[in-house]
């Protein structure tokens, strides 16, 4: 008998997974500060989120800012949130319901979990560790192997090591750059609009569908993925 195609969910992670916007916010501010520079507006940074980190600074900074300062201040915003991290009062709480859907479709032998994330690898092992979460996912993509969103590298490698086909694949993210990234590589788009872009951005963008909570999620994936046994 021949196997049944492999299914991949592609999860963003900032803005998706997780809200982590206090400690993106406030590290991007003590990059800043380290310049001597005023920071951006709170709106500023968010629009930012998940393109790798780089090219996120280059957009907030002055237009004269050269390519030696830029690297400077994504060093410091590095060090900035790994020095956060460490810190009691850090947060990166998970979204409401995200869990239950992380493991419902884990359950299902005839789907594989994956991640494509500006983050870095350490910070994604970082929320995954601390969420007991890491053994979810098949295929783990990171800005530190590919070119930024929404660039289509990151699906297409999360494909690759999953064997999974554009047709058979869903990527999930809060940003344009998930919803251009997923198009580009031929999957489906779905937004979610709990994270750092809006919903009229979402859809602009070519979303197939923007989801409001996770248990429409569940049912946007049921539809997508019409065999999945925990449907």
């Amino acid at each position: 008998m021949t196997a049944a195609p492999v299914k991949l969910v592609v999860f963003d992670c900032d803005g998706t997974l997780v809200d982590s916007q206090h400690g993106i916010v406030a590290a991007m501010t003590d990059a800043f500060a380290a310049e001597g520079l005023a920071p951006p507006p709170r709106e500023r940074v968010l629009e930012v989120v998940g393109l790798s980190l780089a090219i996120a600074v280059a957009r907030l900074v002055p237009e004269a800012s050269d390519l030696e300062r830029i690297d400077r201040m994504a060093e410091a915003y590095k060090e900035a949130f790994a020095a956060r991290r460490r810190r009691a009062d850090h947060a990166e709480p998970l979204y409401d319901g995200i869990r239950d859907t992380l493991q419902k479709l884990a359950a299902d032998g005839g789907v594989r979990l994956g991640i494509a994330t500006g983050k870095s690898r350490r910070g994604v092992d970082a929320v995954l560790e601390r969420e007991g979460l890491a053994g979810l996912f098949h295929t783990i993509q990171t800005a530190d192997t590919h070119p930024s969103k929404p660039h289509p590298a990151m699906v297409l490698a999360a494909m690759s090591e999953s064997d999974a086909a554009p047709h058979d694949t869903v990527v999930i993210g809060d940003t344009t750059y998930d919803i251009e990234m997923a198009l580009s590589a031929g999957a489906a788009a779905v937004g979610v609009s709990w994270g750092y872009h809006p919903v009229s951005a979402l859809r602009a963008a070519g979303a197939h569908h923007v989801t409001a909570d996770c248990a429409e999620l569940d049912r946007v994936l049921g539809l997508l993925l019409p065999h999945r046994l925990t449907a």
